[in-house]
Formats: C-alpha cells, structure tokens, sequence
C-alpha cells in the first residue's frame, strides 16, 4: 500500500470511530443518568417497600436495579455512593448505631412510615396481659424469638434481666419463618403464646395481635422507617428523589404489600397490584 493510500485510510478510521466513540459515551452517560440503584435487607418490610418504590421509577422510564445486603452493608452501599437509596432506615433505636456511623455521608430524607414498633407481642385473645409486668406463667414462661443476635433479641434478653417477673422465663431463638408458623398454630388453637414482634409486619395483618407495655422502656419504643439516599442524588437525578421525598404510606397499606408476599405472591407482582390499586397516593409521590 503506497503511502499516500495508507494516510487516506487511516483518517477514514479517524472519522468512523470518533462519532461512534462518542456516541458510546453519550450512550453510557444517558444509561446511568436513568438507572437508579436501590439497596435493601431481606426483611418483609424492607422488601416490600423497596418494591414499591421500584415499581415506580421503572413507571417513570428508569432502569432500577435492587440489592438485597446485610444491614451494616447496605448502609455503607449509601454512604460509599455504591447505592442510590434505601427506603428501610429503622430510627432512632434499630439503625441509631449505623446512622450515628455515617450521618455525615449520607442524606437523611426523612419518615415514610410513622408508627414503627417492635417489642413483646401476644394475641389479643390473651385479655389478661396487656404489659410486659402482667407475664406471670403463661405459655409455659417461654418467649418465641427470631435469629439469634437480632436486635429486638438482645432487648428481648435484657428485659428478662431487669423485669423481677420475667427472672425465671426462656427466651427461646429460633428464626422469623419459625416464629410465624409457632404463632399461626398458637392462635388457630386460641393457645398462650409470647413472641419477639415487630410492625410494619404481615402478622398484623393476619392475626389480631397487642404489643405489650413496656413501664421500663426496655424493648418497645415506638420508631419511624425512613428513607436515606446518597449525597449529591437531589443534584444528580431531581425527579428520583422527588419520588423518595413524596415516599409516604401507612401500616395498612405496607400490610397489604408484605401479607400478598407472605401468601406466596412474588414481591414485584404484589408491589404492581399494590400500585395499581393506589393511583392517587402514587401520583402524589410523582407529583408533590
């Protein structure tokens, strides 16, 4: 190839693959610019909040990808700008440890559920307890727990410490799916039982349940869940976090969600039907 033939051929390379170069980082400019990444715990509450939220930005045109992680983890996703958001922040007692860790990292929206709770739980059927200091013997002194090492856990065995009338009860761990089948066989039975519980959750919903009052403050007080995005997300994608600042909804509707879920329906499909039965309270969060 003569000289000149080789410079000819090399600029008409030149002039194809600047445009498609730049076209490529145009193209990936634009796909992170509609994709949002949102970071979750595998608790129902969680899940099914994440869901929604997802369900909603996929809605508005974005490509949303969601990462189930442990609770420490998905705080540090955030704080690292790894993640977008996340929409479960349990304050100020069950997340205070990792807020106080990275308040200074991330953006703290704010509430999107009020009335959070966790705590000693027994049916409503037991019409003799309705405190943590009316346990005397019922059913057989035994707490049903979740995993070991969870938070409501370590406060469920401080409490059998402190409170006089719980000096000789068990506190017997097992894990959440353990729990809720001992407490739908205990309630079909109309039996005693005492378990480790929390709310938002789908046996509220199900089973007509009472938290019992705490006098010490050892294990129930009421929180809030709350949404936490990266810094510089309201900057970077303004209608995304629009949508998680309007993000507001109650018991009964985060209820609806987590109870389809705990019936077998996959967690997207019971956010879809949700939403589509909720168009008001979605548009507002879209529109506020």
């Amino acid at each position: 190839m003569s000289k000149l033939k080789k410079i000819i051929v090399g600029l008409l390379m030149v002039a194809i693959v600047l445009p498609l170069s730049a076209c490529s980082s145009s193209d990936k400019s634009a796909d992170s610019a509609k994709t949002v990444k949102l970071a979750y715990m595998e608790w129902d509450d969680s899940v099914s909040s994440t869901n929604v939220v997802a369900e909603v930005l996929r809605e508005m045109g974005y490509t949303v990808e969601m990462t189930p992680l442990d609770n420490a983890i998905v705080w540090k996703s955030v704080a690292d700008r790894q993640a977008d958001a996340m929409v479960s922040a349990w304050l100020p007692l069950t997340h205070g440890p990792q807020y106080d860790t990275y308040k200074n990292k991330i953006d703290l929206i704010g509430p999107s559920l009020s009335g959070a709770q966790s705590g000693l739980v027994v049916p409503s059927y037991m019409t003799d307890v309705n405190s943590v200091t009316d346990l005397v013997n019922q059913a057989n002194k035994t707490i049903t727990g979740i995993e070991p090492g969870a938070g409501i856990m370590t406060s469920a065995e401080n409490a059998l410490k402190q409170y006089s009338n719980l000096k000789d009860w068990k506190l017997m761990p097992s894990s959440t799916g353990a729990m809720t089948a001992t407490l739908d066989k205990a309630y079909k039975n109309k039996d005693q039982i005492v378990i480790t519980g929390w709310e938002p959750h789908w046996m509220f919903t199900k089973y007509d349940l009472k938290f019992l009052e705490d006098p010490e403050k050892l294990i129930s007080s009421p929180e809030t869940i709350n949404t936490v995005a990266r810094q510089g997300l309201k900057e970077d994608k303004p209608e995304v976090y629009k949508v998680l600042q309007n993000f507001k909804w109650d018991m009964k509707d985060i209820g609806e969600v987590m109870l389809q879920m705990s019936n077998g329906k996959k967690a997207d499909q019971a956010a879809k039907e949700w939403i589509s039965q909720n168009q008001d309270k979605v548009n507002s969060w879209k529109n506020s």
